[in-house]
């Protein structure tokens, strides 16, 4: 739980910046914030101990990446380049940390801690997408991507939920 916490102050942006986080940032925090949940999804592939389980990490490592090839993609035809900045670097930090615990476990250990984390993760990245990514957005083609993806990180959480109940809270 400490963990997820973590990454919710991470994502919450707001709090690393004295100012809100430019395009250049926010392309740092959405490959970052992707990786995250991509390394996770990894390990979930391969200690998952349900199908189902092991299908989301498959369908997280395939989806983020997706969105970080377009945020990658959309970065070079702009002439960005990601700035590093405390929230991606906070995120890094949480994101390792959450890998390292998951390590830790075995079975429907992992399979609890995995989804719970995940339930966590997709609702902080929403409210900083809403809150802070979205508005915050100066360029016209980042804002439209980050507005694109939102709907895949809803879906993410409302199948996390759905895993979580099964599971048991």
């Amino acid at each position: 739980m400490k963990r997820a916490l973590f990454l919710i102050a991470s994502l919450a942006c707001g709090a690393a910046f004295a100012q809100a986080p430019n395009d250049a940032q926010i392309a740092h925090i959405v490959v970052t914030a992707n990786q995250v949940d991509i390394d996770a999804g990894k390990l979930a592939e391969q200690k998952g101990s349900t199908a189902e389980v092991k299908a989301f990490g498959k369908q997280m490592v395939t989806d983020h990446g997706g969105v970080n090839k377009q945020a990658t993609d959309l970065a070079k035809k702009l002439g960005v380049k990601p700035e590093d900045n405390p929230t991606s670097q906070s995120l890094k930090v949480g994101g390792d940390k959450n890998v390292a615990h998951l390590k830790t476990l075995k079975g429907k250990d992992f399979d609890k801690a995995y989804v719970d984390n995940e339930v966590t993760y997709h609702q902080a990245v929403l409210d900083a997408i809403d809150k802070t990514l979205i508005p915050s957005a100066q360029n016209a083609e980042l804002k439209a991507l980050i507005v694109k993806v939102r709907p895949a990180i809803d879906a993410h959480l409302q199948h996390a939920k759905m895993m979580q109940s099964k599971l048991g809270k």
